[in-house]
């Protein structure tokens, strides 16, 4: 039996419970009349140092953290979907008999996972999903097989469980992105053929997230992200990290901030996506002419005036990620900040989606 990745089996409503570097995000969504509905939603903020490139340091204070998200949102969904970064997991496509039924190619996919896998198979949680008929045979059809270290998966759902949710579906965070980007894809004028280049730009990772007619072709992270701002801002006017982070969200610094502190920063935000991009054209086959849409999303990506110096710099229209366009928002969300933190739920929407599976 395999240690499911995925989680196929499905249960609607799911909570989509999203764990940054900062922050824990929590949604839910749900169907009015054919339309989908933001239900609930809520952001908490983590302790410091609860969570170091992508590894929960810190299950109980992150748990304690969700258990406040879920509090703010007032949800009563109890399932929950979460996901695992990219980074972590190793997938495959791979050809099989398209007349197998699915126990039957779990059983094969066991057997044969060595071949794919570099780790002891008693070291990782393994699961496949059927992504559609082969090109190369119509006897066949092509199946995503992915793998991450248990312990990525373990430590996630020991979180869920400690604040008293039920784990139903672990995805992949390129995965939720990309399901979150394909809904909106007709709002942004995309189609099958299309290329966007997706940067989510958190805390302390920006990660670029490159579909080609809505499928991910290429994901690559970095070390760079708005936590940098919150140090200069406290190194500049002698704040505490917390004072520091609120002032950036709220406002209320002194005046030279925008001239001295964030301009600097958005400068260098933009030296950054540029050489991520360039970076993934130098080791691709693909040509800047080729990607028609550069998306921000994450919390970095509501700073004033960056979606434009992105695309004046880089030359391809850029928009700011809004994955609630389109959608209804119940009468006890919040409109304002949910809007306000809508770029950082891309995510977190795209797995309240697989509500809808």
């Amino acid at each position: 039996m395999l240690a499911k990745l995925f989680g196929r089996q499905r249960t609607s409503p799911v909570l989509g419970v999203d764990i940054s570097s900062n922050a824990v995000k929590v949604l839910a969504l749900g169907r009015e009349d054919g339309n989908i509905v933001v239900n609930a939603y809520g952001v908490s903020t983590l302790p410091p140092n609860a969570v170091a490139d992508k590894h929960i340091a810190d299950v109980g204070g992150v748990a304690d953290t969700l258990r406040a998200a879920c509090l703010k949102s007032r949800s009563k969904v109890k399932a929950a979907a979460i996901a695992v970064s990219g980074a972590s997991v190793i997938s495959k496509l791979i050809d099989m008999p398209a007349d197998l039924s699915e126990d039957d190619m779990e059983t094969q996919i066991g057997l044969e996972a060595d071949q794919y896998i570099p780790y002891p198979l008693d070291e990782v949680a393994l699961d496949f999903d059927i992504q559609g008929l082969s090109e190369h045979s119509p006897d066949q059809v092509e199946v995503l097989v992915a793998a991450c270290r248990r312990e990525s998966v373990d430590e996630r759902v020991e979180v869920l469980e400690l604040a008293e949710l039920t784990p139903k579906i672990v995805d992949v965070e390129a995965y939720a992105l990309e399901r979150s980007f394909q809904r909106l894809a007709p709002i942004y004028g995309c189609d099958d053929t299309s290329m966007v280049a997706i940067i989510d730009i958190g805390a302390t990772m920006t990660t670029l997230s490159v579909l080609e007619g809505g499928e991910t072709v290429y994901t690559r992270e970095q070390h760079f992200g708005g936590q940098a701002l919150t140090e200069e801002i406290q190194r500049r006017y002698g704040l505490s990290a917390d004072e520091a982070e609120q002032s950036k969200r709220r406002g209320g610094l002194p005046e030279d901030y925008e001239e001295e502190v964030l301009a600097p920063f958005r400068e260098d935000l933009v030296q950054q996506i540029s050489r991520s991009l360039q970076f993934f054209f130098g080791a691709s086959h693909y040509s800047e002419d080729q990607v028609s849409l550069i998306l921000l999303a994450g919390g970095v990506a509501v700073i004033p005036e960056l979606a434009q110096l992105v695309g004046t710099e880089i030359g391809i229209k850029t928009a700011v990620a809004n994955p609630f366009d389109g959608m209804l928002v119940a009468s006890s969300v919040d409109r304002e900040a949910l809007a306000k933190d809508a770029p950082a739920m891309m995510i977190a929407c795209g797995l309240a989606l697989r509500s809808f599976d």
